[in-house]
C-alpha cells in the first residue's frame, strides 16, 4: 500500500498541449523544472513526516512521468499517518509539502504557458 495526494489544477488541458508545441528543449526544461519541484516537495515532506524508526521517511518519494508529478510514501502505514485513524490524530506531512510549494508550481506552469505563446506568436 501506498499513499498518493492527488491535486487538481486548472489549465492542465492547455497546459499539456502548449507543451506538445515546444521543441525537445523546452520540454526538457520544463520537465527539469517539475523535477525540481517534486524533489522539493519531497525533501520538505522527509523533513515534517515523524520519525520513529525512520522506515516511512525513507519510503517518501518524488516522479515526474509524462508531465505528472508524483509525490507519496510506500510504507503500509503511510495513509495512517497522514490522515490518522480514530485511535491516533493525523500527522499530515505530504499534504503540507505539497500546499508549501504550489505556488512555485504555479509559476512553472505559468512560465511554460507564456514561453508556448511567445513561441507561437500569440
Amino acid at each position: 500500500m501506498s499513499i498518493e495526494i492527488s491535486c487538481q489544477i486548472e489549465g492542465v488541458d492547455e497546459f499539456t498541449q502548449a507543451i506538445q508545441r515546444f521543441d525537445h528543449a523546452m520540454q526538457r526544461r520544463v520537465q527539469q523544472q517539475l523535477a525540481t519541484w517534486a524533489e522539493d516537495v519531497k525533501n520538505l515532506a522527509r523533513q515534517l513526516v515523524p520519525v520513529k524508526t525512520g522506515h516511512l521517511r525513507s519510503t517518501i518519494y518524488a516522479r515526474v512521468r509524462e508531465w505528472v508529478a508524483e509525490v507519496g510514501a510506500e510504507a503500509s502505514y503511510a495513509c495512517w499517518v497522514e490522515f490518522g485513524t480514530r485511535y491516533m490524530r493525523a500527522r499530515s506531512y505530504l499534504y503540507p509539502a505539497i500546499q508549501k510549494h504550489l505556488p512555485t508550481l504555479e509559476q512553472i506552469i505559468r512560465d511554460a504557458l507564456e514561453a508556448a505563446r511567445a513561441e507561437a506568436g500569440l
